[in-house]
């Protein structure tokens, strides 16, 4: 018989659940950061497992110094990826004069007759747009403190990140053993062996994706280069490894690309003739990427996704389409990874389940 007591203790438990659970995804929220510092760890970590388990191996070397060596080498490379960036910048901001507004007021005024010329389309008063605008009433002192205290506090939060990263990765890399031994005793016993071999897996398999990720920008980067060169853009290098970089957003991340690359070559192209040489010029490189999408979509993609993480390349497509939808760009960048995760579980504990034996064979 159910009893007022045993109603209201059903009522307090409830409400001590709902309160509970209510607290922890606060404190997650409040903990975002950390979280977020984790997961980019965890990522450098399968990154970076083959090459310290070849210098462990092969070279001999300690794990620590193994450990060591693979994050300096992960340093140099951000440390030339944000140096990649200061001639683009420098070079832009000449083209563009952005510290003499009067200049950049007539160079607008002539793209825009430029435009009117070649395409033989009515007259479009940008002249006095400009002026309505009051462009030179943005220039002023608050602004530029406001800005330059943003971009500090930016780098501050910036480097604070960086350092975090890689002190977790250094203890990632270097006490994997340990971490392995204390989760043991934490686990649960009866399903302790389909953990363990779950993250086995799944670190191999993940630690595939990323390179062959890193692979395919590569390839990508290289023929960006390569179509740049052939019509002698400015920055090529850098405009190339920033394009390639966007790849990493399936499917939008090329289109964004595509245009990044357009303007870039427009603004560069400023003060020479318009109808022989900007357009044309950017005409030709947005054909040139998109010639490169289509190698990468038809050739490298299926190949290098599909092998690396042991999906069909049908399979990935409606993944990374249904994670778009639902969760937007950030959900495109993560699918394949989640969704790898889901498939080792799910093979791990369901193993009998139809479906799961359908989606999981070449596990």
């Amino acid at each position: 018989m159910i009893t007022s007591k045993i109603i209201a203790n059903g009522i307090l438990k409830a409400i001590g659940f709902l309160l509970l659970s209510s607290i922890s995804l606060y404190f997650l929220y409040q903990i975002k950061t950390v979280i977020l510092y984790i997961a980019i760890s965890l990522i450098l970590c399968l990154i970076a497992n083959p090459f310290v388990r070849f210098m462990n191996k092969k070279l001999r070397f300690g794990k620590t110094l193994a450990t060591i060596i693979t994050l300096l080498f992960f340093m140099g490379l951000l440390v030339g990826f944000v140096f990649l960036f200061v001639p683009l910048i420098i070079s832009q901001a000449e083209n563009l004069s952005l510290l003499d507004t009067n200049l950049l007021q007539n160079q607008f005024i002539i793209l825009e007759k430029n435009i009117e010329n070649y395409f033989n389309v009515n007259h479009i008063d940008l002249q006095e747009i400009l002026k309505q605008s009051n462009l030179s009433s943005l220039v002023d002192y608050n602004f530029f403190t406001d800005f330059i205290n943003t971009i500090m506090n930016l780098i501050a939060g910036f480097g604070m990140g960086i350092a975090s990263v890689f002190f977790i990765t250094f203890f990632f890399l270097k006490d994997q053993l340990l971490f392995k031994e204390k989760a043991k005793m934490i686990l649960p016993d009866e399903n302790e062996d389909k953990i363990l071999n779950s993250i086995e897996k799944i670190n191999q398999l993940l630690t595939r994706y990323f390179i062959g990720l890193l692979i395919q920008l590569t390839v990508v980067f290289i023929l960006y280069y390569i179509v740049l060169l052939i019509f002698n853009s400015s920055n090529a290098f850098v405009i190339a490894f920033l394009c390639a970089l966007l790849n990493i957003i399936p499917y939008i991340g090329p289109i964004i690309g595509t245009i990044l690359a357009a303007i870039l070559t427009l603004i560069g192209g400023i003060g020479t003739d318009f109808r022989t040489e900007m357009l044309p010029t950017t005409i030709y490189v947005v054909i040139g990427f998109l010639i490169v999408q289509v190698i990468d979509n038809n050739v490298n993609q299926p190949i290098i996704f599909s092998k690396s993480v042991n999906s069909h390349p049908l399979e990935i497509f409606l993944v990374i389409l249904i994670s778009g939808i639902t969760f937007g760009v950030f959900g495109m960048v993560i699918a394949i990874p989640i969704y790898t995760i889901l498939k080792v579980v799910a093979k791990e504990f369901f193993p009998n389940n139809k479906i799961v034996a359908v989606l999981t064979e070449n596990i």
